[in-house]
């Protein structure tokens, strides 16, 4: 139940703070005092997306916090902050929560029918979730659902691996001959640096050799080794030092430059004899490179490096049909076993609702006889779908007669407003029965009835209030005077002549007030006060 209400700067509520009793709850007031205010500051509370609209000073922030009690005790104090930046922030019991865990929340502990909710008969859907609260499906629709959101992931995934396959197969010849071509080329890492710098070796190799022979000959004119001469001179040299000591030194040098250019000489002449001069494999060479310039090109690679990977990507990609082919059989043989459970499933759903779909139908038109329309003719039929969908292989149409079984026809087609209104009362009363729903509020699901209709319309939300917090938001005296806690909605001009939303509870003479401004309108007639007193008194109420 709905057991305190907190608003701060929504619309035209600055403040309020307002405490409801269990049972039935009836909120009445005057056209344009913010009945619908009201009810829309709780939907906000309850998870409605929120507008710049809201505010009733755009300087402060919106705060709105509703309590509720279910009916094992558990607390929920539920609170939503809105900035005048408009950034939302939700709370449940003080711990932050996002705006869809809220709505979620709130949607198992109070229910809104709005003025336009009758317009559900009409939704497949809504009338499928009927038959289920009324059987009592909703373990078995939960195991359902479970199997049947597996059984579609499977599927997707089978039919996107069965894409991936066609397209792998559409494609393999071609990646078939491209990996052969890679590996007849029989690459190697590095490569390509080392068959550049052979080439350029083969092509300057007779320059090179003779330019080695030049630099020995340059080291030997005329059949004299430098090396020797260089020698011969240290020795001289050497011979003299004993009379000069300088001469020692140069003799030195000159045997270190002798060593020297042996070296050179040695050097020369293991150069000059690896040097190859070969047309024939300088042609291999070049060929080679060629073959790799081409694949790079072809391939549109940057280097060996690269061809490489492409060649063990191609590999890898052929070799990966088989174990695509492996998993999609895999996901066959899944998806067969969880249709088998799908399908025995939804059978069992449809079994279930069949069974409930008679009571249903037995119940649903008592209730609805008894708002003044003796000769109605309501039944539940559970037909068959054409496919599997995730609600199982039910439809489930409501037929509606208000005249006897002769016109049964589908009740979107043939119930007016108001007697749509008062199916879905009847609907409402008979679900609360088969739920645990703490609270329910109507926002003037009398619209469009009136005198007696209204009475039995009264007299079964004051029954529905006996196991539960009903809310009604009326306009109507015939329900306004019903056993319950009053409260009028009203509406204050302060000093600067701005308008301000109230709500207070009303009893005695004060409640007699109200019932007999919602018979005579705004100017009271004594008949229109003795009327309203004799309402309350056969409600029963003080």
């Amino acid at each position: 139940m709905l057991s305190r209400l907190s608003i701060s700067n929504y619309a035209l509520i600055n403040s309020l703070d307002i405490t409801f009793p269990d049972g039935l709850v009836i909120i009445t007031g005057e056209t344009g005092a913010g009945k619908s205010i009201l009810l829309g500051a709780l939907s906000l509370v309850l998870g409605k997306r929120a507008d710049s609209s809201v505010f009733s000073d755009n300087t402060r922030n919106c705060v709105v916090e509703a309590e509720f009690h279910d009916k094992s005790g558990q607390e929920y104090i539920l609170r939503r902050v809105i900035t005048p930046a408009g950034r939302s922030r939700s709370f449940l019991n003080d711990e932050p929560v996002s705006l869809a865990e809220l709505a979620a929340i709130s949607g198992r502990i109070i229910d809104i029918h709005g003025q336009h909710q009758h317009l559900l008969l009409t939704d497949p859907d809504y009338r499928l979730g009927v038959i289920d609260h009324f059987a009592g499906t909703a373990p078995l629709l939960d195991e359902y659902r479970k199997v049947y959101d597996g059984y579609s992931a499977v599927e997707e995934e089978a039919a996107s691996l069965e894409k991936s396959i066609a397209e792998a197969e559409r494609d393999a010849e071609y990646r078939q001959f491209q990996l052969d071509k890679l590996r007849e080329a029989a690459l190697v890492p590095g490569e390509m640096e080392a068959l550049e710098q052979e080439q350029k070796a083969l092509a300057h190799a007779e320059d090179i050799r003779a330019g080695l022979d030049a630099a020995y000959a340059g080291l030997n004119p005329q059949g004299l080794s430098v090396a020797q001469l260089l020698k011969d001179a240290a020795a001289r040299l050497s011979k003299f030092s004993a009379w000069d000591d300088r001469l020692e030194s140069l003799a030195a040098r000159l045997e270190s430059c002798k060593i020297e250019i042996s070296d050179i000489e040695r050097e020369i002449e293991d150069i000059s004899s690896s040097v190859t001069v070969s047309p024939r494999r300088l042609e291999e060479v070049e060929e080679r490179m060629s073959l790799i310039y081409s694949l790079e090109r072809k391939y549109g690679c940057a280097d060996v490096d690269a061809l490489i990977a492409l060649r063990d990507s191609l590999a890898t990609a052929l070799g990966g049909t088989e174990q695509m082919q492996e998993r999609l059989s895999a996901l066959r043989q899944r998806q067969q076993e969880l249709g088998k459970q799908r399908e025995t499933l939804a059978r069992r759903l449809s079994e279930q609702r069949q069974a409930a779909s008679e009571a249903l139908s037995v119940a649903l038109q008592e209730a609805v006889r008894s708002l003044e329309m003796p000769h109605a003719v309501f039944k539940a039929v559970v037909s068959a779908k054409d496919r599997l969908t995730a609600t199982g292989a039910d439809t489930l149409d409501f037929m509606f007669s208000a005249n006897g079984e002769h016109s049964l026809r589908d009740i979107s087609k043939v119930a007016s407003g108001g007697e749509l209104s008062r199916v879905m009362l009847a609907l409402k009363g008979l679900l609360a029965r088969y739920t645990s729903m703490p609270a329910m509020i109507f926002d003037e699901i009398d619209t469009g009835v009136s005198g007696r209709i209204a009475d039995r319309m009264g007299d079964m939300i004051g029954r529905m209030g006996r196991d539960m917090q009903i809310i009604a938001i009326t306009h109507l005296p015939q329900i306004a005077s019903k056993k319950g806690s009053h409260y009028l909605v009203y509406k204050d001009f302060g000093p600067d002549g701005k308008a301000a939303t109230g709500i207070r509870r009303i009893e005695g003479e004060e409640r007699v007030m109200e019932v007999a401004r919602m018979l005579s309108g705004s100017e009271l007639t004594a008949a229109a006060v003795q009327n309203a007193r004799e309402l309350l008194g056969n409600a029963g109420n003080d």
